[in-house]
């Protein structure tokens, strides 16, 4: 199973161990689920109490909402894999960009890891710079107008 969460660490995310993403994964595939439903298909081998342990502290971690149904709980994950994937994304980021003396040193790193991984993506990066700046300049400008306006 490819760890999809394994950038969450030392941040204000705790992190995912690989049970806890299988978990993830089959609550996601399955929209919600009792413990007892993950269990049926015999995919997952682990005591009944172990996913119960698990999915509660999924929950705790803010990750899952559940319903009580019956004795047990529904849980239904709260955000899907995108959805948390930019999350942590957003936050490693923050993180990365906090981390250096230098501002522009943590860029760099961000830079070369895109290189290193597509130089297509530094391509990409460039056109999304270049839109989140004239989004921001169209806003500025705006806001200048209204300002004008209100005088």
């Amino acid at each position: 199973m490819t760890k999809v969460f394994s950038i969450f660490g030392a941040g204000s995310r705790p992190q995912l161990g690989p049970f806890e993403q299988q978990v993830l994964q089959k609550l996601w595939a399955q929209g919600s689920a009792t413990v007892r439903e993950l269990l049926a298909d015999g995919k997952i081998h682990q005591a009944y109490t172990t996913v119960m342990t698990t999915m509660d502290r999924l929950y705790k971690k803010g990750l899952l909402d559940r319903v009580a149904e019956g004795r047990a709980f529904r849980y239904t994950p709260r955000q899907t894999p995108e959805e948390l994937q930019r999350v942590t994304a957003l936050e490693s980021i923050t993180r990365l960009l906090g981390s250096g003396d230098a501002s522009s040193l943590p860029l760099s790193y961000l830079v070369e890891a895109l290189s290193a991984h597509d130089a297509q993506l530094l391509d990409e990066l460039q056109l999304l710079v270049e839109r989140k700046r004239r989004e921001l300049q169209s806003r500025k400008k705006a806001r200048e107008n209204n300002a004008q306006e209100q005088r």
